[in-house]
C-alpha cells in the first residue's frame, strides 16, 4: 500500500480533530478530538517507520523507532486522558456543566 493513503488518512483525521477541538463546547468531545489527533500522528509514525524498514531492510531492527514512539505517545495519552478527565470531574463539581465555555469561572 502506497505511503500516500497512510498520509491522506492521517491528515484527515487530523482536520477531524482540530474542527472537534475548534467547534465542540463540551469537555469530554473535546478530549476525545484531541485523541484522535495523537491517533493521527501515530499513524503517520507508523507508516514512515514501516517506509524507511523497506528502505533499508539489511538493517538490523528497522521499523521498531516509530513503533516505540507510538508506544511512548499512547502512554502520555493516557496519563493526559486520566489528568484531563480528574479535571473536568472537578469543574462539574464547582460549576454543574462540562461545557468549556464556562471555564473563565475558574479565575476566582
Amino acid at each position: 500500500m502506497p505511503i500516500q493513503y497512510y498520509i491522506g488518512l492521517a491528515m484527515a483525521l487530523f482536520c477531524i480533530g482540530i474542527v472537534g477541538v475548534l467547534t465542540r463546547r463540551n469537555a469530554i468531545i473535546v478530549f476525545m478530538c484531541i485523541e484522535i489527533m495523537l491517533n493521527a500522528a501515530n499513524l503517520l509514525l507508523v507508516a514512515f517507520s514501516k517506509m524507511q524498514s523497506a528502505l533499508h531492510p539489511t538493517v538490523a531492527n528497522a521499523g521498531i523507532d516509530g513503533q516505540l514512539m507510538v508506544f511512548f505517545i499512547m502512554v502520555v495519552a493516557a496519563a493526559e486522558v486520566s489528568v484531563g478527565l480528574a479535571i473536568i470531574v472537578m469543574f462539574y463539581r464547582n460549576v454543574h456543566s462540562i461545557d468549556v465555555s464556562f471555564l473563565n469561572r475558574l479565575k476566582n
